[in-house]
């Protein structure tokens, strides 16, 4: 398995690295448009961090979109963009959200999904594509990522099925109820928990199509790869059509994030057919 992801990874960068970017992409002219606020809520600390950024071009419309979640171990960290993604075409939203432990995990699960919502409602404003929005992050918002894509309530909650996002991909995130959320709880960072703030509670078949990405199993935080391969399995087994796992060899946690985006990249170009 080890030495398949080994294999998968060079292959995968160097079609990433080699392969002619449209001419039309790289030559169009992009900006970001920073702090736009998508909350509705009154709590002042909603309206400090409940903004976003969107980088897009002008002279480009019906893009594919990106709503990326950072890290931070949802205790810190800021709304930042995945740059190896730039000037590829693709519109990018960079989200902030609520921080534990100033408020609990379910305000910045609503946080998030109020984001999302916001882009499916109005990125066609900025080219963006409403049918084709793909969420994703890294570590805290790669649990972020799979949280609001698996349990629909979230989302629902702002009048959105969460069925209608493209494709959801989590860069080495928690599939176990995050560590954070535990440790408000008084619980330890080696004891797993899967409850309801955990994605594995809420794997189903019907899910979008799903990408799994972590750094190398033994350098990783604690069984992070191990938790993704979990989450793998059972949507595997539950019949889920579309979901796939990459260990990235050589790389810890906080390194995996470069190569990662290849991934990610590839896989836009692979569901918009955007070649």
């Amino acid at each position: 398995m080890k030495q398949f992801a080994f294999i998968l990874l060079g292959v995968l960068l160097s079609f990433a690295g080699y392969a002619q970017k449209p001419a039309d992409y790289e030559k169009a002219s992009y900006k970001v448009v920073k702090d736009l606020s998508y909350t509705l809520s009154g709590d002042p600390y909603a309206k400090e961090r409940c903004k976003l950024d969107i980088y897009y071009s002008e002279e480009l419309s019906d893009r594919p979109v990106v709503v990326w979640f950072h890290g931070g171990g949802l205790t810190q960290g800021n709304k930042d963009f995945p740059w190896l993604m730039k000037q590829k075409g693709i519109v990018l939203v960079a989200v902030n959200y609520r921080l534990l432990p100033n408020v609990t995990v379910d305000s910045t699960l609503d946080d998030a999904a109020a984001a999302i919502a916001w882009t499916f409602k109005n990125i066609q404003r900025f080219g963006g594509n409403p049918h084709e929005i793909f969420v994703s992050g890294h570590s805290a918002g790669g649990y972020i990522t799979a949280m609001e894509g698996l349990d629909k309530k979230y989302l629902a909650h702002y009048g959105i099925d969460a069925d209608s996002i493209m494709g959801l991909v989590p860069f080495s995130g928690q599939m176990i109820s995050h560590f954070s959320y535990r440790q408000m709880k008084g619980i330890g960072p080696l004891q797993a928990i899967v409850d309801p703030y955990a994605p594995l509670y809420h794997v189903r078949k019907d899910a979008p199509p799903i990408v799994l990405i972590t750094g190398d199993r033994e350098m990783e935080l604690f069984g992070r790869y191990e938790e993704n391969a979990y989450m793998w399995r059972m949507l595997k087994l539950v019949g889920h059509p579309d979901v796939r796992l990459y260990e990235i060899g050589g790389h810890n946690h906080g390194d995996m994030g470069n190569p990662a985006q290849h991934i990610l990249y590839q896989f836009i170009l692979e569901k918009t057919r955007n070649q």
